[in-house]
């Protein structure tokens, strides 16, 4: 792979970051051992670490270039080791357990504390750990990407390449060579210059009026829940809940609209549970979400170059006291998202910087990353996952957490994903914020349980 430069979404994610708000994405991979048990953990290190070096995109970092000015590029790391990027981690027995014991409360605790370190910014931008447990036990990897790297479905379409199923796919040679493509010419024709003209306009329009939008939208004294808008501390923590799939099936065909409304009310009510228990008062103003949308087009590849994001506004009902119409509210709220489509509306504010010069992401992106708190409280978005089961060395994966990352002026992010037969969701917060995360876990199956039982009466 020759010289890329950064997309200007990947410039500003490469720009927000800093050393108590790393941008990068995570994803704890859970493995279970075959009856014949699991290959050893050198074994396993070794088989991670080919195939990831097997992967073009992993092998190139992040350069600054002199064009345009305070641009950034991807250039092959002729340096790169593998090694440095991929290591072996042991569970160890001694020392304090987290309440329940067992594998799982210590792997999450462990990608909790691993996920505050920022990636070596020298290095192609992303580290993978092999979380063994013992002999016989589940092990998991957990895997890092810097958002100016991938976009969540980019991120599945890389780290897909650790699979067997995926790994043996892209090892098969092609079954038909692909067509040449025409060279064309470096000097647009007339008609390609009207086109590009004209398509300019338009998207200077569309930021015209996604940035209005903003300046609508902009909360100067937020009144949210205080939990959500705590400083930042520089520490992580994960913690991990799991739904059955078929639960919100019967939840969505009982009440319309999409199962992604569905998880965006038990999100809502889960939060509502939480701040009760808490002894908080519930907030002046229901939290916004910041809901990540892809604009990548239907059937084109995941993996092209560049991050694809928009994103939807979303009040989160919490001071509804009803579930079901905290439910219906959600649904009203996204068809009318949807109804104006992703690109419109303050929450479009990504499509922003494909209109910004590289040199305003250089200087610009700390003054935008400050001013996140005054537009959402929590980040909640889905990552799609490939409908095939999926295995590493032979052992089945039985779950995968993904993790975002937290924008500045907020304590929590959660992302969800759907693999098998259950709903597997990820929440990352600031560790010193909310040492609690583990009681809004429960809090949010407790809220599906209730919403399911409530499916079963009006059905």
């Amino acid at each position: 792979m020759g010289t890329e430069l950064l997309a200007p979404l990947d410039l500003a994610f490469w720009h927000l970051e800093s050393a108590a708000h790393p941008m990068h994405l995570g994803a704890l991979a859970v493995f279970s051992p075959p009856p014949g048990g699991a290959p050893g953990p050198d074994a396993l290190l070794e088989l991670l670490g080919s195939r990831t070096a097997a992967i073009p995109r992993l092998r190139m970092r992040v350069r600054d270039v002199l064009l345009p000015v305070g641009g950034a590029a991807w250039f092959a790391d002729k340096d790169f080791d593998v090694h440095r990027h991929v290591t072996r981690v042991t569970l160890s027995a001694e020392g304090p357990e987290p309440e329940g014991g067992g594998f799982m409360p210590a792997a999450t605790r462990l990608a909790g504390e691993l996920m505050e370190r920022p990636l070596r910014r020298g290095l192609p931008p992303w580290e993978m750990y092999l979380i063994e447990g013992g002999t016989g036990a589940p092990f998991a990897v957990l895997v890092k990407l810097h958002h100016a790297l991938a976009d969540g479905m980019r991120a599945v379409a890389i780290g897909a390449g650790i699979f067997d199923e995926i790994a043996s796919a892209t090892a098969r040679p092609p079954s038909a060579r692909p067509r040449p493509v025409p060279p064309r010419s470096w000097m647009p024709g007339p008609r390609q210059v009207a086109g590009l003209a004209l398509g300019r306009i338009e998207d200077l329009g569309r930021a015209f009026g996604v940035g209005a939008s903003l300046v609508r939208a902009g909360r100067l004294d937020p009144r949210g829940a205080p939990a959500l808008r705590a400083g930042s501390s520089g520490t992580r923590r994960l913690a991990t809940a799991d739904l059955d799939l078929e639960t919100v099936r019967r939840i969505r065909r009982a009440s319309g609209g999409t199962g992604n409304d569905v998880l965006l009310a038990v999100v809502a009510g889960g939060l509502r549970r939480w701040m009760l228990e808490r002894g908080e008062s519930l907030p002046g103003d229901d939290p916004r979400a910041l809901v990540p949308v892809s604009r990548r087009r239907p059937g084109g590849a995941a993996a092209a170059t560049g991050n694809r994001l928009s994103a939807y506004l979303l009040g989160l009902p919490v001071s509804e006291a009803d579930p079901w119409q905290r439910l219906r509210a959600v649904r009203a709220a996204m068809e009318r998202n949807k109804a104006a489509g992703p690109l419109r509306g303050a929450g479009a504010v990504a499509v922003l910087a494909d209109q910004l010069p590289p040199l305003a992401h250089r200087f610009g992106a700390p003054l935008a990353g400050n001013a996140a708190r005054m537009l959402f409280d929590v980040l909640v978005t889905s990552v799609p996952l490939p409908r095939s089961r999926l295995s590493l060395a032979g052992c089945p994966l039985s779950a995968l957490y993904p993790m975002a990352p937290l924008a500045r002026g907020q304590s929590m992010a959660v992302a969800l994903t759907t693999y098998g037969a259950r709903v597997h969701i990820g929440l990352v917060a600031d560790g010193k914020a909310l040492p609690d995360l583990e009681r809004l876990t429960r809090c949010v199956e407790e809220e599906a349980a209730e919403l399911v039982a409530e499916a079963r009466e009006r059905r």
